[in-house]
């Protein structure tokens, strides 16, 4: 299967021989004939089944969890879900190779890009990293969003740069920045009067869907924060090689530090499925705490369950039990419109929308990085259940902060 985008180098980016390429780029396509070749097979498995629970119990199934059920003692589930497993883990391990052969000239490579950059960086040795991220390697990546092998060091994140493009599939555009694209464009679009001055970014790991925000808005300081030390200064590093003054803070959404009311506008992307049911409460009251009256809270996600079909919920939640992804499933069971509202948000002020992907448009206005290929291929993809952004636009929850709070 073609490749869609190839990854837009940057100077912070670790860089692939022939042969480490040539196993990334393998992985990719694997990634890409698993969905766009065994994931289409489960509808007609589900199918099969379900009649068969139906015919069983006299009723439909009630929800993922009972298809669940019924589907994993399915062979062609089987070598699905175990193919789609193996496939992560290649994608980390090819990466991984030549980050490991690189390592101390990553460093090094990244203390001399921070120093381009004019905003601030923020590191703090003593933050006590929540649980949720330093219990589970999220996504199967080794050593997790916070892992160190020595001070300083900031493998893990060079490791999340390049092996989030190869798990989004190209899908995500050249800079895996389409989620911060699609919501610049998406107020750009829908709130041209909207000039916030002040740009928070909760959740940021690398600032791929940072530096958008400095793109849209340049006269804004933009500020990106993580629980995670390497991917802060990693994401400052990434930003001054790419000429850019952003400010990356190791800080916890939840409990940010900053003065209330300090911000215009407050995003996050894809953040909350990897939280908790204790913090992801306090983010929303973080983030209603830390707007300014008029302010505009936006996170994108996944969409909530209540928004698909049982197949795709049951699809959606195989990310919850085989790519080390805990609160995938919970978070998507949550009522986000009474979290915001219970933060004080009014509810007529709270609303999901969708945000269309960003790479649709720019491959059709031929943007840097997308070519002829790139566009038409995009264009005619069908984004299915179990992808990234199914339907081809990104779910968002808005929050509109009352100006006379």
């Amino acid at each position: 299967m073609l490749n869609i985008f190839q990854q837009q180098p940057h100077p912070a980016l670790p860089e692939a021989s022939h042969d480490e390429k040539s196993r990334q780029e393998f992985s990719k396509s694997l990634r890409q004939f698993v969905q766009g070749q065994l994931l289409p097979g489960l509808a007609p498995v589900f199918q099969r089944q379900q009649k068969k629970f139906v015919d069983e119990h006299g009723r439909e199934p009630k929800d993922r969890r009972e298809v669940r059920k019924f589907m994993v003692q399915d062979p062609y589930f089987q070598t699905y879900a175990s193919t789609n497993r193996c496939a992560q883990e290649l994608l980390w391990e090819s990466v991984l190779t030549s980050i490991e052969r690189q390592q101390p000239s990553l460093n090094e490579t990244a203390a001399q890009l921070s120093a381009k950059n004019g905003a601030p960086l923020v590191v703090d040795p003593e933050m006590e990293v929540p649980r949720y991220v330093t219990g589970i390697d999220i996504h199967c990546m080794p050593g997790g969003y916070a892992g160190r092998a020595a001070e300083d060091d900031i493998s893990t994140a060079a490791l999340y740069d390049r092996g989030v493009y190869l798990y989004a599939m190209g899908y995500v555009g050249p800079m895996n920045d389409d989620m911060g694209r699609s919501v610049c464009n998406y107020v750009t679009r829908n709130m041209p009067d909207f000039k916030p001055t002040r740009i928070l970014d909760m959740g940021c790991t690398v600032g791929h869907s940072t530096l958008p925000y400095k793109e849209y808005f340049p006269d804004a300081e933009v500020i990106g924060i993580d629980v995670a030390g390497p991917q802060v200064q990693y994401a400052h590093a990434r930003a001054g090689g790419m000429g850019m003054d952003v400010s990356f803070q190791q800080r916890d959404a939840a409990d940010t530090g900053f003065e209330p009311g300090s911000f215009d506008l407050i995003v996050s992307h894809i953040l909350l499925h990897e939280t908790s049911s204790k913090a992801m409460p306090a983010i929303f009251k973080e983030c209603y705490r830390l707007l300014k009256p008029g302010g505009l809270m936006i996170h994108a996600d996944l969409p909530p369950f209540d928004h698909s079909d049982l197949f795709s919920e049951f699809i959606l939640d195989n990310e919850t039990h085989y790519n080390n992804e805990p609160f995938w499933g919970p978070m998507r069971d949550m009522d986000q419109i009474q979290l915001a509202v219970n933060a004080g948000f009014d509810q007529e002020q709270v609303r999901f929308d969708t945000a269309p992907m960003a790479v649709l448009e720019f491959a059709a206005a031929h943007a840097e990085g997308y070519s002829e290929e790139a566009a038409s291929e995009v264009a005619d993809r069908d984004f299915e259940a179990g992808e990234f952004a199914p339907g081809g636009g990104w779910e968002v929850l808005i929050g509109h902060k009352q100006a006379d709070a």
